[in-house]
């Protein structure tokens, strides 16, 4: 049996804004910078993909809901705040790739944030991409910081952090129901010195 194939469209810097902008209620900016005027304006900036590829046959609504969700979350690992992941995350919320001692559900992310901001506190997450179509959101991530807090019972020198991750969420009713995520952990350990190179 055959895929079907969707129509998709790639969308400029401007179209993001301007779907973002969309998503909070507000007119659509003339710029990526009034793109982020917008964002401050109702509550903070979110991450902004580099790279936006949407299922053009997507209702606008859930369009722009899954879109939103998904930059809230992503912002979320450069901030630490739990309210972003809170506000992204639906309350039955599942870790489909759950690491050994990460408890499931919210409680999960909220402390692989703390841990990771307690290692790297000034981590900045970039959205390379992100792919929206059905039910799914794919985001490619581009981690950066320096090392200067401690991992693991190790103290770190400031050793710059820069590695990747890829997650796919399910999103239902504009909140993320589902994670299967994969990460670049051997180069980030590597970096912080916990493994050898």
């Amino acid at each position: 049996m055959k895929t079907p194939i969707r129509s998709f469209a790639r969308l400029s810097t401007a179209a993001v804004a301007a779907v973002f902008a969309a998503s909070l209620g507000v007119a659509a900016p003339a710029s990526a910078a009034s793109a982020a005027s917008a964002a401050s304006a109702a509550g903070g900036e979110l991450a902004q993909p580099r790279e936006l590829i949407v299922d053009g046959s997507l209702p606008p609504q859930q369009r722009d809901q899954q879109i939103h969700a998904a930059r809230l979350y992503d912002t979320f690992w450069s901030t630490g705040d739990e309210a972003q992941a809170r506000a992204a995350l639906a309350p039955d919320f599942t870790d489909r790739t759950l690491p050994a001692g990460r408890p499931q559900g919210v409680a999960g992310p909220l402390a692989a944030s703390k841990v990771f901001h307690t290692a790297v506190p000034d981590v900045h997450a970039d959205i390379e991409q992100m792919v929206v179509a059905g039910d799914r959101v794919v985001t490619h991530l581009h981690f950066t910081g320096h090392f200067t807090g401690t991992f693991n019972g190790v103290q770190g020198k400031g050793q710059p952090v820069d590695f990747i991750a890829t997650d796919i969420y399910r999103i239902r009713d504009g909140k993320i129901t589902d994670n299967w995520h994969i990460e670049d952990n051997l180069t980030f350990l590597q970096q912080v010195g916990a493994v050898a190179k």
